[in-house]
């Protein structure tokens, strides 16, 4: 098999010849750091937005080497939203969005185009444009169907808070204006259709609705606020992506349990990545497994920025050993590779998952 229908396999609850690994995203620094393992035409350790066009695609060419080099099952993709320069910390996007580059290499929403429910009949909706998906193109054009084409999506509760600058105020209108959520829902929900839409014409397979809905003590909204507020968007999004034919999965941090319930009504393939800080993976097999392919685990708060390589190998095998048997389960790290993961602890995982991955799985005590 090879990487795409490792993961297509999985997704459909079935098991493929090796548990497919994958990862959410890696970022600048975590891409540079990881390619001197494999090449020596490194761009420089700058945040993408303050890479000249040259030093993107360096960039981009150093993540497919690591991509091709470790065998990765599948390539995630962002949108890249055209920005422009608002001063040295700061950019601005395409919807006005004002957005602070941040150390960890993630640009942050803290200024919107919108302050409440008056700005919102002034607000002129962003339309995606292809260009926004130039690193899926690069990654179709350089890996065709040998490997999964992911691409990362806001979902209509992240796209809504940082159109007004903070989740804060979201939260605050959740209480005082419910029909402003939901008026502000329909506009990311029908830019969000219109990018599942463009990324089906251009070849990717998976998308993956990002934004976190819990925090690791419990949800950030109640289940009947998830259910009147972002359950109904999320049902057309993953409609609309399966009439599309694509797979579609939920990625939230966090204790998700109070609303997992609403994920699979959401009708999500996937779940992504069972933070293991808060939830259980055993029991989220016996909860799930039936129901949902599950992403992630490898816990990457302490063990893959500290961790020694066998710590690393262990959890990777008792990881397999209860998420992996009967399929349905993808490895990755419990978030993403950032700057804090040693990169010697993530190649020391994907080595372990090619050891005690392999179908039927067999790992004994």
């Amino acid at each position: 098999m090879n990487g795409r229908e490792r993961m297509l396999a999985a997704f459909a609850l079935k098991e493929p010849d090796r548990v497919p690994v994958w990862e959410m995203a890696f970022n600048e620094e975590s891409i540079i750091k990881l390619g001197r393992f494999f090449t020596e035409d490194l761009p420089p350790m700058k945040f993408a937005q303050q890479m000249t066009t040259e030093e993107k695609l360096k960039l981009v060419a150093t993540l497919f080497t690591i991509v091709r080099e470790l065998e990765l099952d599948g390539i995630t993709s962002i949108g890249l939203l055209g920005t422009e320069p608002v001063d040295k910390d700061h950019v601005k996007d395409g919807w006005g969005r004002i957005l602070r580059i941040s150390e960890e290499g993630e640009a942050t929403a803290v200024g919107g185009p919108i302050a409440g429910p008056q700005d919102l009949k002034e607000l002129k909706p962003y339309h995606p444009q292809e260009s926004d998906l130039i690193m899926l193109m690069a990654a179709k054009g350089s890996f065709g169907d040998e490997i999964a084409q992911v691409v990362v999506q806001p979902g209509p509760f992240r796209e809504s808070w940082t159109l007004l600058g903070s989740m804060e105020k979201l939260l605050f209108y959740y209480m005082k204006n419910s029909q402003f959520v939901k008026d502000l829902a329909r506009v990311v929900t029908d830019y969000i259709l219109e990018v599942v839409d463009m990324c089906a014409d251009l070849g990717a397979d998976i998308i993956a609705i990002d934004g976190d809905l819990a925090f690791s003590q419990t949800t950030l909204m109640s289940p009947a606020q998830y259910e009147e507020f972002v359950l109904p968007y999320h049902q057309e999004i993953t409609a609309h992506a399966h009439a599309r034919g694509l797979l579609i999965f939920k990625h939230s941090d966090g204790n998700m349990w109070p609303i997992m319930d609403g994920i699979v009504e959401a009708g999500f393939d996937g779940f992504h990545p069972v933070q293991p800080q808060c939830m259980d993976i055993g029991d989220f097999k016996n909860r799930y497994g039936n129901r949902l392919c599950i992403l992630g685990n490898i816990d990457c708060t302490y063990l893959l920025p500290f961790g020694s390589e066998e710590e690393v190998e262990k959890s990777v095998k008792e990881t397999i050993a209860v998420a992996a048997p009967g399929g349905g389960y993808v490895i990755s790290s419990s978030n993403s590779i950032h700057p804090g993961c040693k990169p010697e602890n993530y190649i020391a995982m994907v080595k372990a998952a090619r050891k005690y991955g392999v179908y039927p799985i067999k790992i004994e005590d």
